[in-house]
């Protein structure tokens, strides 16, 4: 299920949220997702919020399939040359072993926890054996909305673990760090890429 306040609010401040990532180079965790990639990987970008990584990707030869919720997000996504972009949810994941890598950089902390489960089987099963998955998620425990209205469902180390065990994926080490997102408030996240 799509949380429809959250994609008012992300089809309301898609500019602003696009704003808040400029770079013309990718981060470094971005980098070593792409460079563990086989050359003219097939990537899926879900939640793809205007594309920033879809951008990265696509420029270094990947075959991108971008998905968002938010008509406005696709909007500015699809404007990028090389990206592939289309409205859907997270419950629109589909394909068997069709990716060599999905990329959901703070995207899948927007589905309740309830149906985490589900949708990181999913993706297990659209890549490829061996392929890559990296998810960014706050963390922190519970589920709420924020001072923008969007909804969170938050994760600690061993909660994210074991949900991407389950699905069938091997974890690679963690990494941490605190930033301030499109609320204005400082935030603790985890991110780790995962092999199917």
């Amino acid at each position: 299920m799509t949380d429809r306040e959250t994609v008012a609010v992300y089809d309301a401040r898609a500019g602003d949220y696009a704003k808040l990532d400029p770079s013309d180079t990718p981060s470094e965790t971005l980098a070593t997702f792409i460079a563990a990639l086989p050359t003219h990987a097939r990537v899926l970008d879900l939640g793809c919020g205007p594309g920033t990584s879809a951008r990265h990707m696509a420029r270094a030869g990947c075959m991108v399939d971008a998905l968002d919720a938010s008509a406005e997000m696709i909007a500015l996504a699809s404007a990028i040359e090389g990206v592939k972009a289309q409205l859907a949810s997270f419950d629109d994941i589909g394909g068997t072993a069709i990716y060599d890598g999905v990329w959901a950089n703070f995207s899948l902390l927007h589905a309740a926890r309830s149906e985490m489960r589900k949708h990181l089987t999913a993706i297990h099963t659209a890549l490829k054996s061996g392929g890559l998955f990296h998810i960014a998620v706050k963390e922190g425990i519970g589920e709420g909305r924020d001072a923008l209205g969007r909804h969170y469902t938050y994760y600690t180390e061993p909660d994210l673990t074991a949900l991407l065990q389950t699905a069938g994926f091997s974890v690679g080490p963690y990494r941490r760090g605190r930033d301030k997102g499109l609320s204005g408030t400082d935030d603790n996240w985890i991110s780790v890429t995962a092999h199917a």
